[in-house]
């Protein structure tokens, strides 16, 4: 016969309404021996009760003088408040009180049918010592924040005012009287003049010079984005609104300048199919984002630059007549370099400084028949192929003079003004139409560019002071080789 199963022991009775009272008791208990504070408030956000550690952080000498006030008349940041209206926890916080950090847990407290009747907090402390390395990643994380917003903020700030714009000719003199005026005035200006005569540097002035110049300066160039991604760029785009398109929000351009100045370079190249959409910006002052039904309202002061004849762009119905209009509010004609002929000394002598003390080079000094030869040339490429050519006779240059002999051998002869290498009329003969000419000039300064850099785009593009989307589009246009 099989053995008798054994007899079931009597069911123990247990109280379990009072043993889950008595884990709460211990739990609730548990937590303010650990915690630097513990605060109870009701449903109208009054302290009910509070330790004495946590009163007396608070400048609470007794804590039952904090009983029946409200939350916030003892601790001024604290979320209690919220917790109650809302009946959802916040379980992990940071409460940062008199420069002491906390985190800080908060529950609300229901009755029976469910309806929030107060909340409870419990204020940790670095006395917990698991808790130091989220402190320490926390403080670098926080120092890494502070550290990024003042480089953006620098970034976003005007690099450059009206001392800048180097000379005293009548023309430069007649530019700043107008980009003063400009500043003092705040609406739309149109800044125009060929490449290279210092429509960026006169923007940043003007904004340096406005009542905007605390707030942010933010620029791009119009050429130099694909045409596919400049609607994202220019007016931002919600998540996943394109193919390829970032799984979070971008902010456009007009956003990130929101109350401060947008600067607009090239703006001659924008896409007709885009001009509608500037143009309801600033006829709006809103812009909707790509992919987005909802429009953001904004307080933009724009300057738009171009060395496209946009009058001649308007009759060819390459650029929309009306946003013609609304960007020609205030015009500013910027002169060419051979139209300033006595700022050439003060303007060598700046570039040279600022070669010298990014090249970390001897200081080069001009003589005379140097500086006549550079008074001489054409300058198509303007301010900034003076640069360009400085800095080539600087980098070949032996001597802290740069004579006649150091300009000329970087100096193309087709540059150089008549009476220098040709009569004039065989010279016009050879170079054509000044379209011609210019693309000339173009190509032998993009390919010598291009030869000192090994060839290499990237790094021509950043010695010309172009993008490298522009820059590729030149080397496609004037059929040179490149290496990258």
């Amino acid at each position: 016969m099989s053995a008798p199963l054994p007899m079931p022991l009597p069911t123990q009775e247990f109280d379990y309404a009072k043993l889950r009272a008595r884990a709460m008791a211990s739990l609730f208990e548990a937590f303010d021996s650990l915690c630097e504070g513990t605060v109870m408030v009701d449903r109208n956000a009054r302290v009910v009760w509070i330790n004495e550690r946590y009163a007396a952080r608070f400048g609470i000498a007794d804590a039952r003088q904090a009983i029946g006030k409200e939350i916030e008349e003892i601790i001024p940041t604290s979320l209690m408040r919220e917790v109650v209206r809302t009946g959802r926890p916040l379980l992990l916080d940071i409460l940062d009180v008199e420069g002491e950090t906390f985190v800080v847990t908060r529950i609300p407290l229901k009755d029976e049918r469910g309806d929030v009747i107060g909340a409870i907090g419990f204020a940790l402390y670095d006395k917990l010592q698991p808790l130091q390395p989220f402190y320490a990643r926390l403080h670098k994380l926080q120092h890494q924040l502070a550290q990024t917003q003042q480089h953006l903020a620098a970034e976003r700030r005007a690099k450059y005012t009206f001392t800048n714009y180097i000379g005293n000719s009548p023309a430069a003199t007649q530019v700043k009287q107008q980009a003063r005026r400009a500043a003092r005035l705040d609406t739309t200006v149109l800044l125009l003049g060929e490449t290279g005569t210092g429509k960026e540097l006169l923007a940043h002035a003007i904004h340096a010079a406005s009542t905007r110049a605390d707030r942010s300066f933010v620029g791009f160039n119009v050429a130099a984005i694909p045409e596919n991604l400049l609607e994202a760029e220019c007016f931002g785009a919600v998540a996943g609104a394109y193919t390829g398109a970032e799984k979070k929000a971008r902010i456009g351009k007009f956003e990130l300048a929101n109350g401060g100045t947008l600067f607009l370079d090239e703006i001659g190249d924008m896409p007709l199919t885009l001009q509608a959409k500037l143009l309801r910006v600033l006829q709006e002052n809103e812009v909707e984002p790509l992919g987005s039904n909802k429009v953001v309202k904004i307080d933009v002061r724009v300057i738009a630059a171009t060395s496209r004849d946009l009058k001649a762009d308007v009759a060819a119905g390459r650029f929309r007549a009306d946003l013609y209009y609304r960007l020609n509010v205030l015009t500013i004609q910027l002169p060419a370099l051979r139209e300033r002929s006595e700022d050439f000394g003060p303007l060598c002598d700046h570039i040279l400084e600022q070669i010298a003390a990014r090249t970390r080079l001897t200081l080069r000094e001009l003589d005379p028949a140097a500086l006549a030869l550079l008074q001489r040339c054409r300058w198509p490429g303007n301010i900034r192929e003076l640069r360009n050519v400085l800095e080539q006779a600087c980098m070949l240059a032996d001597g802290p003079r740069l004579g006649e002999a150091d300009i000329r051998g970087i100096v193309a002869p087709s540059e150089i003004a008549a009476g220098e290498t040709a009569p004039a009329a065989a010279r016009a003969a050879a170079l054509g139409t000044y379209d011609e000419a210019l693309a000339e000039f173009e190509r032998d300064l993009i390919a010598r560019t291009l030869q000192a850099c090994g060839g290499k785009v990237t790094a021509a593009a950043k010695r010309l002071g172009l993008g490298r989307a522009t820059l590729y589009k030149k080397i496609a246009a004037l059929g040179i080789a490149s290496r990258d």
